[in-house]
């Protein structure tokens, strides 16, 4: 494996990991305002292609070896959060019980999961389920998961393209090799 990735982008990848997961807890849990996450995942794969180089101190060296390492970091990257996209929404799918606050009407009557999370949508989306063809939790639940699959690959997709940026950024801008010569300052 370091033959073809540098050891510096498997350790940017342990790092993307981590982010991934802050990234995840906060804007899926904490703070549940889930197009942050995905508007997230562009920067974070600049940053994680970026520092796949600099940590592998790219000075010199082929530009595919620069754009792998990149490449590489963002989609452990990503991978990580689009696995944490589809589990919090797992979780949530398969426990929701139907709890909501008194002072919005009680809870929903429903079974436990895809039911209650079915009807929660019918309450204020029912004619747009009609029109995908969504009549009943089985039909919903399909519904549901092709969504959440769909913004799990976008998710995955933006985040590879962010660390291909991150490394082309890296390769544009990185330091030389000590003996490179340099470019005269403006100031001489």
């Amino acid at each position: 494996m370091n033959r073809v990735i540098d050891r510096g982008a498997v350790v940017a990848a342990y790092v993307g990991m981590g982010m991934a997961l802050v990234i995840g807890v906060s804007f899926l849990l904490v703070i549940p305002i889930e197009p942050i996450f995905w508007i997230a995942a562009l920067p974070a794969g600049l940053l994680i292609g970026y520092y796949a180089d600099q940590r592998s101190d790219r000075r010199a060296g082929p530009w595919p070896r620069i754009v792998v390492n990149g490449l590489f970091a963002g989609a452990v990257t990503g991978l990580t959060m689009a696995v944490l996209l589809l589990g919090v929404k797992a979780l949530f799918f398969a426990a929701d019980d139907g709890y909501r606050d008194p002072g919005l009407g009680g809870p929903i009557v429903c079974d436990m999961g895809a039911d209650c999370v079915y009807q929660r949508y019918r309450e204020g989306q029912d004619a747009a389920l009609v029109d995908a063809g969504v009549t009943d939790a089985t039909s919903f639940s399909a519904f549901y998961w092709g969504q959440q699959w769909a913004s799990a690959r976008l998710v995955l997709i933006v985040t590879i393209v962010g660390g291909l940026g991150g490394a082309l950024l890296y390769g544009v801008a990185r330091p030389r090799s000590p003996g490179a010569p340099r470019e005269p300052s403006p100031a001489a």
